[in-house]
Formats: structure tokens, C-alpha cells, sequence
């Protein structure tokens, strides 16, 4: 049976701000619950407002593991004014930047979260040169140029534990179905082209992998 978060997380999850759509949430759910039977943590690269963390947090909760949240909080390249993913709300007035910070913290509060969660603020590169540890799941959600999904897939994937999940968000094959561009279609197609993933589901743009060779 398919493992399902509680009415009350799946509220708090369609509650806040965020895009990932309730059968795409699901699945994470389900792959963070499968992933935390290894013992380590969660990671997520691209936190936004912290949506499907609410789900990692608490299949990790769930699994007495740490779910890990990598970004900026300068939102990406869709998020800024003029695109059309902006949300005036997320701006701060005194910088004139985005700062999502600030709503991530509140969505976690609402949802009883904030202890099960680890955020690390700062650009993806950057911390993945500096992390050296296992993980159980890594969840490539970040940045949609072909630079920042492929920087995302290989600074965390290589940290994945054999056996462990690797999932990509937003991938569209079909051009006319995608609506920031491909670059994660091309990391999903290269980590399945390293013989080191086997694709374990597909729903939606959300696609499941799970590391089943060595390398990236």
C-alpha cells in the first residue's frame, strides 16, 4: 500500500504558497517515506515557500531522519518581476529582492514542522562543494536554466546512497508542454543515460529514480 500523508498535512500542504499539484505531491510523499527506511536524510534543492517540504518534513519525521532544504530564497529565474511565476508578496520592500525566507518559516510554523527541518540558505553549488555525507533522497527542484539543473544534479547526486531516491521535477518532454524550458527533461534523460538510475515511477512532471549504480 502506498504511504499517504495525514489529512491534516495534506491540508497544510495545498494550503501553502508553492505550484507542485496534489498527485505530483503525493508521489514525493510516498518516495520520502520509502527513502527514510535508509536511515538518512531528505534533501530537496529549491525550497520556494516551502510547499513540498511540509511533505519531506514529515515523512522524515515519520522516519526519525532530517529533511534538508537547499536555496537562496532570491527566488529563480521564473519568479522574478515581469515573469510569469512572480508573487509581488514574496518581495521585500526594504531590498527590492525576493526573499521567500520569511514565508518558508511561517509555512513550516503552521504546520508543526520547523524541528524536523534543516535549511540550508545559501546557492546550491556552493553548499553541495561543502556537504560530504549520505543521503536517502535528493530532490532536483531548483533553477530551470540548463546551468542551474545541471550544477543542482551534479553536486547532490553524487551523495546519494545506493539504493536511494532521486527525484526530478518538471520534466517535460514535449516542448509544448514545458513552461520554463527542458533542463530538467535533460538532467532526468542523463541520469537515466548513466546506468547508475532506474526510473521507478512517473506522475505527472515528477519523475522517480533510484540509485541502482555507482556514479552520475
Amino acid at each position: 500500500m502506498t504511504a499517504a500523508p495525514k489529512p491534516e498535512i495534506l491540508a497544510a500542504f495545498e494550503a501553502a504558497k508553492g505550484f507542485m499539484p496534489v498527485d505530483e505531491g503525493l508521489a514525493l510523499y510516498a518516495a520520502a517515506v520509502e527513502a527514510g527506511r535508509l536511515g538518512l536524510p531528505l534533501l530537496e534543492v529549491g525550497t520556494y515557500c516551502g510547499r513540498s517540504t511540509i511533505l519531506l518534513a514529515d515523512a522524515a519525521r515519520a522516519a526519525g531522519v532530517t529533511a534538508l532544504t537547499v536555496d537562496h530564497h532570491r527566488g529563480s529565474e521564473e519568479q522574478q518581476p515581469g515573469w510569469d511565476y512572480h508573487d509581488p508578496e514574496t518581495v521585500d520592500p526594504e531590498v527590492g529582492l525576493m526573499d521567500t525566507l520569511p514565508t518558508f518559516r511561517r509555512t513550516l510554523h503552521r504546520a508543526g514542522l520547523e524541528e524536523h527541518v534543516v535549511a540550508l540558505v545559501g546557492r546550491s553549488p556552493q553548499v553541495a562543494k561543502i556537504w560530504n555525507a549520505p543521503l536517502g533522497l535528493v530532490f532536483v527542484d531548483g533553477g530551470h536554466t540548463d546551468e542551474h539543473a545541471t550544477a543542482d544534479y551534479e553536486g547532490w547526486a553524487p551523495h546519494l546512497a545506493p539504493g536511494g531516491l532521486l527525484l526530478v521535477h518538471d520534466v517535460f518532454p514535449d516542448p509544448a508542454d514545458e513552461f520554463t524550458g527542458q533542463a530538467p527533461y535533460r538532467v532526468y534523460l542523463r541520469a537515466l543515460a548513466s546506468g547508475a538510475f532506474t526510473e521507478v515511477s512517473v506522475t505527472g512532471s515528477l519523475r522517480v529514480l533510484r540509485r541502482t549504480g555507482a556514479g552520475i
